[in-house]
């Protein structure tokens, strides 16, 4: 049986999203050089999972004046969180709590991550200042 199509990039695709989203809109032979140089994929296989990825709507094309130019269609927050909400959803039932867990148990976090996370989270729970009204009310 065929898998069902996924609006998650793959592992490839991933690759190449980011290729487009470090280098901007970029030609099949810019983005070719930029893998080969990581992973060794041949020009034929870029262009095969660009083509897919436009069917997924993960990439654009544009006519460009020595071929089609590429850009991602997805910004790098967008995939994440699509990403993240899925191993939430299939790893840890749902549970932020449940990730944050295992990053620290896991000993993945430096100090400097730790730190850096200790700061969002103060940032996120500070105050916000009240809205004012329009007339200057608050």
């Amino acid at each position: 049986m065929a898998r069902r199509p996924s609006g998650q990039p793959t592992d490839a695709e991933l690759a190449i999203l980011q290729v487009l989203w470090s280098e901007g809109p970029s030609g099949l032979g810019a983005v070719h050089e930029a893998l080969r140089a990581r992973r060794g994929v041949a020009l034929t296989t870029v262009a095969t999972t660009l083509k897919v990825m436009l069917d997924k709507g993960l990439v654009r094309r544009e006519d460009g004046p020595k071929g089609y130019v590429w850009s991602a269609a997805t910004t790098r927050g967008a995939a994440a969180a699509g990403m993240l909400g899925k191993i939430l959803d299939h790893v840890f039932d749902g549970s932020a709590r449940g990730l944050v867990a295992h990053l620290i148990e896991g000993g993945t976090l430096d100090d400097r991550d730790r730190r850096a996370i200790r700061e969002m989270l103060d940032a996120a729970d500070a105050p916000k200042p009240a809205r004012r009204k329009k007339g200057g009310e608050a």
